[in-house]
């Protein structure tokens, strides 16, 4: 069958119905590869919410939001219907699997799904989860997916609203869920199941709550990370101010002098969770009252004062070889339109930056890895100007995804490749949301990433892809 690209398959083909064997590969073509159609913003998200992609029995099973057919209404501005879709990929044969699609259309882009596997081998899927429950499913079978909906089976609730899950499997086989209690400047907490999502149990206080006391609506994005003995939750989050008055004085920005708006997160902070006590520290290891508030994160938590420089998206994170989270953080520069990438670690007894390269966008979430020779890899999204083109997903950023590598502990960085898909099958696409693919313990496949790409900006016609550089015969 000749192969197609992603533009011609789509006008013939219904985008709810794809055919997965038009968009196989032959074993030594490495491209990214299209899997996930007629999606819309953040069909794969940024790094508030994880995993969408695990490698689990030999395949590898993704999570994402598309099988979208109607254009969004009006303007353009509202999220177009999609569905909360599944599918699996066989990296010995290189093929994709018929989507499993759950539940009605929705035109909320937080409602994307996650997915992992629980100790007895069952997978689990979560989606439609801002400022409500979500919708909790594990499937009827052990060690895969099922063909349609019916082959899973719905759990009781995990906490009353959950905005932003991330899944973490712990020392003790347990699973754990953090998460955003509900709105903006909410708490966040975790909740830990010990009998695979039937029943879920979590902290006597909130891990953070920066709007107590004397800052109301303060809030937090948060990135997270497990510590390799899955003993310890390291979190790195930034602050804003989300008035919803808009009032201009709050939101004066004195560096650039001028209101900005409530988008924009300053600053990072860091604590840690003793999983086993559910003692809260910093990295002093000065044990934290709980909820944390925006005095004690200021004052006791920040590890980069950022001086009024900005970001949308929170930072991706590692370990370093002494087990400190270190992170990857795009941060405004010289004015609001300018953004550089930040190595930021840990070393000889300091917190350091150092800047990678230029991003486009605030909105641009990458993925930092660390290998087993030490050296540093940077996925970041890249342009050539400020990303200021209209649409739905062009709000949140994108651009090309380059590659880059630092032999020296983080020191420099040098542009190593481009992982972008070919542009001459996708001229003018933009691209974003860079994540790892991960094994069921979380830690992550050598050689896989996923993130997805669009072009016109009125429909949900976004497309998924799956880049495939691993050995194939890894556990």
């Amino acid at each position: 069958m000749r192969r197609r690209s992603v533009l011609q398959a789509a006008v013939a083909i219904p985008l709810a119905g794809w055919v997965p064997a038009l968009w196989s590969r032959e074993p030594s073509d490495t491209a990214p590869m299209p899997f996930g159609f007629g999606g819309s913003k953040k069909m794969l998200y940024d790094v508030r919410q994880r995993p969408q992609a695990i490698y689990f029995k030999g395949k590898v099973f993704i999570a994402y939001k598309g099988g979208g057919t109607e254009p969004a209404s009006g303007d353009g501005e509202r999220v177009a219907p999609t569905y909360a879709m599944l599918l699996s990929y066989d990296p010995a044969s290189r093929q994709f699997s018929d989507p499993v699609r759950f539940g009605d259309t929705t035109s909320d882009h937080h409602d994307c799904p996650v997915i992992w596997a629980d100790k007895d081998d069952y997978l689990h899927f979560l989606y439609k989860c801002h400022n409500e429950p979500g919708i909790h499913l594990v499937a009827k079978q052990p060690g895969g997916m099922g063909s349609k909906e019916s082959d899973w089976m719905t759990l009781p609730d995990i906490a009353p609203m959950v905005s932003y899950p991330s899944i973490f499997r712990l020392y003790d086989d347990s699973d754990l869920l953090y998460f955003r209690t509900a709105g903006h400047s909410s708490s966040w907490s975790y909740r830990i199941t010990r009998d695979n999502g039937r029943t879920w149990t979590g902290p006597e206080n909130d891990v953070t709550n920066l709007d107590l006391i004397n800052f109301p609506e303060w809030s937090s994005y948060q990135a997270k990370i497990l510590s390799k003995d899955q003993k310890t939750l390291h979190v790195v989050f930034t602050d804003y101010d989300d008035v919803k008055s808009n009032d201009p004085r709050r939101l004066y920005n004195p560096r650039y002098e001028m209101p900005v708006g409530n988008e924009w997160k300053y600053n990072l902070s860091y604590l840690r969770i003793d999983l086993e006590t559910q003692e809260v520290r910093n990295h002093e290891g000065e044990l934290l009252e709980t909820p944390v508030h925006f005095e004690t994160a200021r004052t006791k938590c920040r590890i980069w004062d950022t001086v009024w420089r900005g970001a949308g998206v929170p930072p991706a994170l590692s370990l370093d070889d002494n087990g400190n989270p270190e992170v990857l953080h795009v941060l405004s520069e010289d004015d609001l339109e300018t953004h550089g990438y930040y190595y930021v670690r840990f070393e000889e007894g300091k917190w350091r930056n150092s800047r990678i390269t230029a991003s486009n966008h605030q909105w641009n979430s990458g993925y930092l890895k660390r290998d087993k020779d030490g050296r540093l890899h940077a996925y970041v999204i890249v342009g050539d100007g400020y990303q200021d083109r209209e649409g739905i997903n062009y709000s949140h950023g994108g651009g090309r995804i380059e590659h880059w590598l630092s032999k020296d502990r983080g020191h420099t960085w040098s542009r190593h490749r481009e992982i972008t898909p070919d542009p001459a099958k996708y001229p003018g696409w933009s691209y974003n949301n860079v994540q790892p693919v991960l094994r069921q313990d979380g830690s992550a496949v050598d050689g896989m990433l996923v993130f997805y790409g669009w072009l016109d900006s009125k429909k949900p016609d976004a497309v998924a892809f799956l880049l495939d550089e691993s050995n194939h015969a890894q556990t």
